[in-house]
């Protein structure tokens, strides 16, 4: 059976970025009529299990997909497919056997986990996600496979096909619930459960698309490693991930139990005042979060395209995909966080009516945030696909530090509260980046230039900013500030940030002819957009 053509690194970030808009707008409807029919009470049940979630997830997934898809990346470069066949057998027993622990500690153990976050209503949601870290284990082991091969499509698929049955799955079961009389908690189980429908889907197609697309592999010559050997160096590439990104899940869990307690035990706040304000923080949390989910797919589609630029000497080409995309990144997500920050009040106002007066507080903080999270998560991904697996944990705990110190004083204070939660999460993601950055000019062949990476895109989001936030000044004077108004001017505001931001992307050259070749299509857009 013939392979698919692989893609360029670019190429493959277009086609899953054009899953993750689909994503977003299922997740949309997923979450924001989730978090009306929860309730800021009920959402925090949800979040709390999520955040659980998360570390056993990020346990079990972090490291071994990427060490996946780079060892398999670096197999293909060097044309040996009976090693690619003995490295992805070796890597999905190694998730079974770790979805199976993980699985079974959630299982087993829920009321603990549950207590041990002064939330003990969560059990029940704790209970229903179970199952679905096994599921995904055994999911990404399909798609580092798939990644490995610098094929993006099935990943995308089936990313979209897994919040299709997840939107289905969770949104009917907590509709119904809610509408049956059943408590929060209980409403709150069903509807994350869809997180465990939406898993079982997306496990069936990646082991239908792998079958169909690969089979069991190309027949070759050569004489794979031992297991044993193959395991230690999956291990030695995995587990310094693996060790990074559970920082900062066990960072988000402690987040949870931290800022519930000293909101309690320091600020003086019920346990249904800590509740609440921890569902609006959850709630902004959601549309913080966007930006990050389009940086991921260059993050995903750039360590293979560097560790087979690595393997083959090509150390020029590997500084330059690095820088590229480092520039790509910021154009990406510098907009969207100064977005989220102009436009924070009217976006909560919006999705959440009825909210916490601190939601736009929250979301703008967030909002500046959210940029420093989309470079650590670009910079971590060069630093480990040019084999530094161990530097961004350095950062990583760095940044832990930092976020449980600032939370722990902030949130204590009865006029900051829950505001100190984001106040954390900014300095945690500014300290990581500044250390990932130093990182990078030590460790890449050629240093990245700042300058190059960050000014144009710079000049042209802050005019953007404050075009959107004129626009949406001049909207409300004339339609007023009721709910309609307030959605229409802000609507308005976002069409005009986005005009005057490509006007200036294309007039100041912050997006060259030569990165648009890289994606599909890209040089007739370029043609159409007179981009030189």
């Amino acid at each position: 059976m013939s392979e698919p053509r692989k893609q360029n690194y670019l190429h493959g970030a277009a086609i899953l970025a054009f899953g993750v808009v689909i994503m977003k707008i299922l997740g949309a409807i997923y979450k924001i009529p989730l978090g009306n029919i929860l309730g800021d009470e009920g959402y925090t049940h949800f979040l709390v299990a999520y955040n659980i979630y998360s570390v056993f997830l990020t346990l079990a997934t972090a490291g071994l997909p990427v060490a996946l898809s780079r060892l398999i990346a670096e197999a293909n470069t060097m044309d040996r497919p009976n090693q690619v066949r003995r490295i992805f057998s070796v890597a999905w027993w190694t998730f079974f056997v770790i979805g199976v622990v993980c699985t079974l500690i959630m299982a087993l153990f829920p009321n603990a986990l549950a207590d041990s976050l002064n939330d003990p209503e969560a059990r029940l949601s704790i209970l229903a996600l179970s199952p679905a870290v096994l599921l995904v284990c055994l999911t990404s082991a399909y798609r580092g496979y798939c990644q490995g091969h610098e094929n993006m499509t099935p990943t995308t698929v089936g990313q979209v096909l897994e919040v299709l049955a997840k939107v289905a799955a969770g949104l009917a079961l907590a509709w119904y619930l809610v509408r049956a009389g059943h408590s929060l908690p209980t409403a709150s189980a069903g509807a994350i459960f869809g997180v465990t429908v939406g898993s079982l889907a997306a496990l069936g197609y990646m082991f239908f698309c792998k079958r169909r697309l690969y089979g069991s592999g190309r027949a070759g010559t050569d004489i794979p490693e031992p297991r044993s050997c193959v395991l230690r160096t999956l291990l030695r590439v995995a587990i310094p991930i693996t060790l990074g990104s559970s920082v900062l899940s066990l960072i988000n869990l402690i987040d949870s139990g931290l800022c519930m307690g000293r909101l309690q035990d320091a600020a003086g706040f019920s346990y249904q005042e800590a509740k609440v304000l921890y569902g609006v923080y959850g709630k902004a949390q959601t549309l913080y979060n966007l930006p990050a989910s389009f940086i991921t797919p260059l993050t995903i589609s750039v360590v293979p395209a560097i560790s087979a630029a690595m393997a083959l000497r090509h150390r020029h080409d590997a500084s330059r995909i690095a820088e590229n995309s480092l520039r790509i990144a910021v154009v990406l997500a510098l907009p969207m966080g100064v977005g989220l920050s102009v436009l924070a009040t009217p976006i909560m106002d919006t999705v959440y009516p009825g909210s916490h007066a601190n939601g736009g507080e929250l979301l703008a903080i967030m909002g500046a945030a959210s940029f420093f999270v989309c470079m650590a998560l670009m910079m971590n991904a060069i630093l480990q696909a040019g084999g530094n697996e161990k530097y961004p944990i350095y950062s990583m705990v760095a940044g832990g530090i930092v976020k449980v110190a600032v939370n722990w004083v902030l949130v204590a204070e009865p006029e900051i509260n829950i505001l100190g939660a984001p106040v954390g999460t900014l300095c945690c993601y500014a300290v990581m980046c500044c250390m990932d950055f130093y990182f990078l000019c030590r460790h890449l062949p050629e240093r990245p230039s700042l300058a190059r990476i960050i000014v144009r895109p710079a000049i042209a989001s802050a005019v953007m900013g404050a075009a959107a936030w004129g626009v949406y000044g001049l909207g409300t004077l004339a339609l007023g500030t009721g709910r309609m108004g307030v959605a229409l001017s802000m609507l308005c505001a976002i069409g005009a940030a986005v005009i005057v931001y490509l006007v200036l992307v294309i007039a100041l050259r912050a997006v060259t002819r030569e990165d648009m070749r890289l994606i599909p299509k890209g040089d007739k857009l370029a043609r159409i957009l007179h981009i030189k």
